[in-house]
């Protein structure tokens, strides 16, 4: 897509870009007088019939693309954007094959750049409680979101209010409990991502589809509540990432000023079991606990001014801890041989 070029539909405004977007590229748009965004899929390629390649290769590549479109509009029938409870979810209005891409068309959301863990303590819990309660929606429909981590989780405070709220964006990772797509083209980061997970990436035949449920999102949810009151996931040295420690039994190390019921609960939903870390609706009565307002409250406030770095992260096939580099550029995941951008 270009800027100016009409794509079924939809009127393309800005410059497409692939900022944070992985194997995708991006744009604003319009259409009947309403702005959207709208999202161009690199990958899968549809084959046309005069394409290079064989008829095998022209065969795999649409059986590729069928599951990759079953996949996504199965997720849109699950997860409705008129659901009366789907408010704090951007959800896909369109889904789409033209030429050989795919498209998939949201409503434009204006976000605040805001980093949670300089609000304050009430603030905090109501961006932890509208983002529960956003998943507990998606898992209530047997829905993996695949992908939770700060990117994808929009702050907006609407109009007239003091408060922010939390937009959860991005289900292109998104399938039905324990239907993962296969281990080579699973989508994820590794720094928010489940031991299972990791494990299902790698090839572990240990672990199969059927491990990865809710409970993948429930994992990376105690790592982002960690994130959102101190700025970054808890410390996992000498291993890349959170999952690559709880698989080979060593501790996270939680915030000093983590205490209270939130440590007990971010303790048990990083347990290395998928099925003994509570569920969302758990999750969420803990949450809506007045002893979780007064233990957010009484950690004290970081230092004004303090720094934090980006690292650039290996994580290898046996699971063995790859040394951390500092960086003053983005955060890059290798896992495999595949690389995971991030903003951490």
């Amino acid at each position: 897509m270009r800027k100016g070029e009409t794509v079924n539909g939809y009127l393309i405004v800005s410059k497409p870009t692939n900022a944070n977007a992985g194997k995708c590229v991006w744009a604003f748009a319009e259409k009947d007088g309403q702005e959207y965004f709208v999202k161009e899929f690199l990958d899968p390629k549809l084959p046309r019939s005069g394409s290079m390649g064989s008829d095998e290769d022209k065969r795999r590549r649409q059986e590729e693309c069928d599951q990759f479109e079953q996949r996504h509009r199965k997720v849109l029938q699950l997860l409705r954007p008129d659901d009366l409870h789907a408010g704090n979810l951007v959800l896909t209005l369109d889904f789409f094959a033209h030429g050989t891409r795919f498209y998939k068309v949201t409503r434009r959301i204006d976000a605040e750049h805001v980093a949670p863990h300089r609000l304050p303590a009430q603030q905090q819990v109501v961006l932890l409680r509208t983002l529960v309660d956003s998943l507990r929606l998606l898992h209530e429909q047997d829905i993996v979101h695949g992908d939770l981590k700060p990117d994808n989780v929009l702050l907006r405070r609407p109009k007239g209010s003091d408060l922010y709220s939390a937009k959860l964006i991005d289900f292109d990772d998104a399938y039905p409990a324990k239907q993962p797509p296969p281990r080579d083209i699973i989508g994820g980061d590794p720094l928010y991502g489940a031991p299972e997970w990791l494990r299902y990436l790698r090839g572990e035949t240990a672990v199969s589809a059927a491990d990865l449920t809710q409970a993948v999102d429930m994992f990376a949810f105690g790592l982002l509540v960690h994130t959102y009151l101190f700025g970054a996931p808890p410390a996992h040295a000498p291993y890349d990432c959170p999952a690559a420690a709880v698989i080979d039994g060593v501790p996270l190390v939680w915030d000093r000023r983590l205490g209270g019921p939130l440590r007990e609960l971010l303790g048990s939903l990083t347990r290395p079991e998928p099925g003994a870390r509570p569920d969302v609706t758990r999750t969420a009565e803990i949450l809506d606990g007045e002893d979780v307002i007064s233990s957010v409250m009484a950690k004290r406030d970081p230092k004004p001014g303090a720094k934090t770095s980006r690292v650039r992260v290996n994580v290898d096939r046996a699971g063995k801890p790859a040394p951390i580099v500092k960086s003053q550029s983005r955060l890059r995941i290798n896992v495999n041989g595949r690389r995971f951008p991030t903003t951490g």
